[in-house]
């Protein structure tokens, strides 16, 4: 059946590959962003998906009051100022891996406001796809230092399954994780591309709390690693 669906943050890596899977679900889809927003907010609409917290953790590191603002700050004007039947929230496993970050803080604070009857909030893991510009996979095969322990794991997971993921599932209330079924190391895609990197940083993992065994193995990064691998 189709809903009508308001993507915040449509113009992002995942907000982008949401809006073109809702539309293959056959949704009414409202791509909402910055320039957008204010028009949006006076919309009435099925479900309101947050996509808009910001990914970047050293920034949040550094502008911990910012990070606040567009993540706590924003999911509460979604939440209290908008008009829904539904409200998912893009979340991420560091919400629970990284507590003691200010990335992972904010991002657990968020979640506490989405306790409720009528909101679905899904955890995402590291994403990866075509439209990529940066992050750990990139500075790789760009063959740049990356300032992460090389022997950090991640459930690496393609971003159309992500999306996908979340475009069938309009209909739940719960929290979720969704990603690989499985996790590798930074070291080992450096090693399987043949590039000698310099890794400095503190060790992280990422993963999913009872991942489906269907679910894509976080190796298959390699193969897209190895397509951008020039």
């Amino acid at each position: 059946m189709s809903v009508r669906v308001a993507v915040v943050g449509a113009s992002g890596f995942f907000g982008t590959a949401l809006t073109q899977a809702l539309i293959q679900q056959q949704h009414d889809v409202t791509p909402v962003t910055r320039a957008t927003y204010a028009d949006a907010r006076r919309g009435t609409y099925d479900v309101v998906i947050n996509t808009a917290m910001p990914s970047k953790r050293f920034w949040a590191r550094q502008h911990p009051d910012l990070d606040f603002v567009e993540t706590v700050g924003r999911t509460a004007d979604l939440l209290y100022g908008w008009t829904f039947g539904r409200f998912v929230q893009i979340s991420s496993v560091s919400a629970r891996c990284e507590r003691d970050t200010v990335y992972g803080r904010h991002k657990a604070t968020a979640e506490v406001l989405c306790e409720r009857p009528d909101a679905l909030v899904v955890r995402l893991t590291a994403r990866y796809g075509a439209a990529m510009t940066k992050g750990a996979i990139m500075d790789i095969v760009s063959n740049n230092p990356v300032y992460v322990d090389g022997e950090s794991r991640y459930a690496f997971t393609p971003v159309e399954f992500a999306a996908g993921w979340v475009a069938t599932h309009l209909d739940q209330a719960r929290l979720v994780e969704v990603g690989a079924r499985d996790t590798v190391s930074l070291r080992e895609i450096a090693d399987a591309l043949g590039r000698h990197i310099t890794f400095s940083g503190p060790q992280e993992h990422q993963f999913v709390e009872s991942p489906d065994p269907a679910w894509p193995s976080a190796y298959e990064v390699v193969t897209f690693a190895r397509g951008l691998h020039t």
